[in-house]
């Protein structure tokens, strides 16, 4: 991910592919840390379920809802599948510093009776069900399903730095069965290929070859829920120290971190040298701490220290999460922005495949 304030958007109307630029701001936890309020925090919302995980996702896209249009800033999210923002019906916190859909202003509402309630690692929202017109970058979605929250309890989504979340992962975990954004766009033929790639922008319809180098390497997903896919083993200097026989792993660009079974976890940050979250080491020793290895599908995928090492302002801290998740096929990693930002990411639909090419 290149940390620029502000990425070009380009869009190909007459050939159905869409870039959409992702816009930096504060992160979830720069908001908290600014109010004193992180500590406490951390303290009252223990990290389990990462896959909404949005403490240090600072990356977010404004798209337009109604007609005329109400603009949103959200997150787009393959660890989840629906698309909601904030409405006037919600006076949670959570609501009322954040852009708020007003279905009185829109000409192409459509209500509906159904509810919709969604649970994330650290958040939650109810609220209901609705149609409008949804643009994102230059693709224009005429009957689209979404939520309007009508409530957002918790401090957690009113540090948030965007107003909601646009899911890119299946319709199998859509919240009421809602329809997912994408496979609108599929369905409506709104897109010329049945894929989105991802880099520093999220491109609908389309690959960029200008931002990867060698060949995409696919790989078959393992479910189509999340973006799931079976991992080969995780090594540092050739040896393995977790998912040793394999695991699952979910790519998945709302999870901020690497995140895996807490004593995998624990293998790695002992290796590095880690002691209580924090890494001692200086800037200048950083380049001999080995490569993360994973490989998925025999290809071996690194992730250098200067992309697992998070520099908080001089003090380094390991970009990792312990989670225990149980699943019947044994360990579950999730391979956040760590990982996601040294690889252009295809999320091919067509073939329930995912394709990695390191980044350019």
């Amino acid at each position: 991910m290149k940390w620029l304030l502000l990425l070009s958007l380009v869009a190909l109307s007459q050939c159905r592919v869409t870039k959409v630029s992702l816009k930096k701001g504060k992160s979830l936890r720069q908001n908290l840390k600014e109010h004193g309020l992180l500590e406490d925090f951390l303290k009252k919302h223990p990290y389990n379920l990462p896959l909404t995980n949005y403490m240090d996702i600072e990356y977010y896209r404004t798209i337009s809802i109604s007609t005329p249009a109400q603009d949103f800033s959200v997150l787009f999210n393959t660890g989840s599948s629906n698309l909601w923002v904030p409405s006037m019906y919600c006076s949670s916190p959570a609501c009322t510093n954040h852009n708020r859909f007003n279905p009185s202003d829109s000409s192409t509402y459509e209500a509906t009776s159904e509810n919709v309630s969604i649970q994330y690692g650290t958040g939650s929202m109810t609220g209901i069900l609705s149609y409008n017109t949804v643009q994102v970058g230059g693709i224009v979605d005429t009957i689209q399903i979404f939520g309007l929250s009508e409530t957002e309890p918790g401090s957690f989504l009113y540090y948030s730095p965007f107003d909601g979340i646009l899911g890119l992962a299946f319709p199998s975990i859509s919240s009421s069965g809602a329809t997912p954004v994408f496979d609108n766009m599929m369905n409506e033929g709104l897109v010329s290929q049945d894929l989105f790639s991802s880099g520093s922008f999220v491109m609908f319809g389309g690959i960029d070859s200008s931002y990867y180098s060698g060949s995409l390497n696919w790989i078959p997903l393992s479910a189509e829920t999340y973006w799931e896919i079976t991992m080969d083993s995780v090594t540092m200097n050739g040896e393995t120290i977790a998912c040793s026989g394999g695991c699952q792993a979910i790519i998945d660009t709302g999870t901020s971190l690497l995140a895996g079974p807490s004593t995998g976890i624990s293998n790695i940050e002992f290796y590095i040298g880690a002691s209580d979250g924090t890494v001692r080491i200086s800037c200048s020793a950083m380049s001999s701490l080995p490569n993360i290895v994973f490989t998925i599908n025999g290809i071996k995928f690194p992730v250098p220290p200067s992309a697992y090492i998070i520099d908080n302002s001089g003090s380094f801290s390991p970009g990792f999460e312990g989670i225990d998740i149980p699943i019947s096929s044994g360990e579950l990693w999730i391979l956040g922005d760590v990982f996601i930002r040294q690889y252009y990411v295809v999320f091919d639909r067509a073939n329930n495949q995912v394709d990695l090419a390191p980044v350019a």
